[in-house]
């Protein structure tokens, strides 16, 4: 199961407690292109926040964004303009649009930073970028970007619901960012690179160790330490996969190579 499966649960299960809490039952991402609700008309702000909620209610949620925009730029020093904010990037959320979510909430932090719903308006943040992690045969900037959100908010707010999910997903980030130097490892590998494949791994081993594919980057170093001709190094490599993981089977086969090529090596 990668990321991207295991995320799901968790999103819509806190998205639907912070909805309930903020009085917004959220459709799904939908809507058309249409304009017309969306031009100038001057209208009071209860009717115009209502058209927006109605809006989300019923799934259009790129049409409700743009309406709670409109809420703040036609009432700008009116109480609702600040809900109208973190609506906007919640509604823009909603229609994946991760740009603007992002754009709306940061604004909203900008001009509000000590309001209460200030965890929230991070929260949306960080799962802007989470939702776009890709694939670890592609860039990981935005992977990057996700942990750094999910740590800040974390950071300043603890003992939130928020920060619960967002420690969950930063295992679950670190374990892609450790695919991604593994990938990047193998290649280097099937390429007679091997000094440059134990970089990765040692990044692997050194800062996500707590990760799943601790076990294999030190079955890896064996290989690449032994293809290099330093097999105490690999005994090294061998020793530490023997101690905590005695069972997988990456220490069976480091076993099996460290008896093949370098038998009867003790590290020092």
């Amino acid at each position: 199961m990668t990321v991207l499966d295991m995320r799901r649960p968790l999103r819509f299960a806190v998205l639907a407690a912070a909805t309930v809490a903020m009085g917004v039952t959220a459709g799904c991402a939908g809507g058309g292109n249409k304009k017309k609700d969306v031009a100038y008309v001057a209208r009071d702000v209860d009717t115009l926040y209502t058209a927006a909620k109605d809006r989300l209610d019923r799934g259009d949620s790129k049409q409700a964004a743009a309406l709670f925009d409109e809420v703040e730029r036609q009432h700008p020093y009116s109480p609702w303009a600040r809900r109208a904010q973190l609506m906007s990037a919640f509604s823009y959320y909603v229609a994946r649009d991760y740009s603007k979510s992002v754009q709306s909430a940061q604004r909203f932090l900008s001009i509000h930073p000590g309001n209460k719903d200030a965890p929230y308006a991070y929260y949306l943040v960080a799962l802007c970028y989470y939702e776009q992690i890709s694939d670890v045969t592609r860039d990981q900037k935005i992977t990057q970007q996700a942990l750094t959100a999910m740590n800040e908010l974390v950071r300043r707010y603890p003992n939130t619901d928020y920060a619960a999910d967002a420690r969950l997903k930063i295992d679950l980030i670190n374990d892609h960012l450790a695919g991604k130097e593994m990938e990047i490892g193998r290649m280097y590998q099937r390429s007679g690179k091997w000094l440059a494949g134990t970089l990765r791994f040692r990044t692997v081993v050194d800062k996500f160790q707590s990760t799943s594919h601790t076990p294999e980057a030190l079955y890896r170093l064996v290989e690449s330490y032994l293809s290099l001709g330093l097999p105490q190094e690999a005994q090294k490599a061998a020793a530490v996969l023997g101690t905590n993981y005695p069972g997988s089977k990456w220490y069976e086969r480091s076993y099996e190579l460290m008896n093949k090529y370098a038998p009867g090596t003790k590290a020092v």
